[in-house]
């Protein structure tokens, strides 16, 4: 279209009108105004929740600086629970003045993010709660709301891929190759889809690999070929992904 002669507005219309007659052009879907107000309120959770992780990284860097020792979780428990935040609000740290005083000012923005996690986490549900694709999604093993809210946001609809394969390569899950001559090897995954799905797809794959029979013995047969532990996570990801195409469209679904 750039070495056309006729380069009008008309000429352009009439061949991009000749390409799509033919199937040339791909379609593209637009998410409807409801899903659009849905990313918004998924990514904003997803924001706070870096926050929230943020604090607590920093929370965790002034006991290391301070080289205070923290009890046995066997004493008070794992870390970020009641009796764990109890000792590090208390005087038992052993931290200086100022270190409590940094402490103090973090533990209260960290009370204030969950709140508002929660806050926004309710509106999730109100916003979802008649959501037919969603409610599927919720009677899977494996997904849970965040993961559900998620997908949902950002896949849409899942009768717009026509096959599994193409539904793991828009969430980014197919393997990368690097194969030259006649070296054949794997580089990870692919750079494209959207890195909030991705996240939330392998920590599923993770879970699935704990407790769902099916994935644990995929699993096991990686770690038996001296597979990594993130290549076998990334392959259960992307294996799942491709079944859950199935199971989603194997029945339509009246949504947006």
């Amino acid at each position: 279209m750039k070495q056309n002669p006729d380069k009008t507005d008309y000429a352009d219309a009439r061949m991009l009108a000749e390409l799509s007659r033919v199937g040339m052009i791909p379609p593209v879907w637009l998410a409807p105004a409801p899903i659009r107000e849905l990313r918004l309120l998924v990514r904003l959770r997803a924001d706070m929740v870096a926050r929230a992780k943020a604090v607590k990284t920093r929370i965790l860097s002034v006991l290391r600086q301070q080289r205070i020792v923290e009890p046995h979780k066997d004493e008070i428990g794992g870390r970020w629970r009641g009796r764990w935040l109890e000792w590090l609000a208390s005087e038992r740290t052993g931290v200086s003045e100022q270190g409590a005083y940094v402490v103090r000012m973090h533990l209260d923005e960290l009370r204030l993010m969950a709140a508002k996690i929660k806050e926004v986490e309710s509106r999730l549900r109100q916003l979802t709660c008649a959501d037919a694709i969603v409610k599927k999604l919720l009677g899977i093993k494996g997904v849970g709301e965040v993961t559900a809210w998620t997908m949902r946001a950002i896949i849409g609809r899942f009768d717009r891929f026509k096959t599994g394969k193409q539904l793991a390569r828009f969430c980014g899950l197919t393997p990368r190759n690097a194969s030259s001559g006649e070296r054949v090897a794997d580089a990870g995954l692919i750079k494209s889809g959207d890195s909030l799905l991705k996240s939330v797809l392998i920590e599923a794959a993770h879970r699935l690999r704990r407790y769902e029979p099916r994935w644990e013995k995929m699993g096991d047969k990686f770690r038996q070929r001296g597979k990594a532990s993130s290549l076998t996570v990334a392959a259960i990801a992307n294996r799942w992904v491709r079944s859950l195409h199935h199971q989603m469209t194997e029945e339509p679904v009246i949504a947006a």
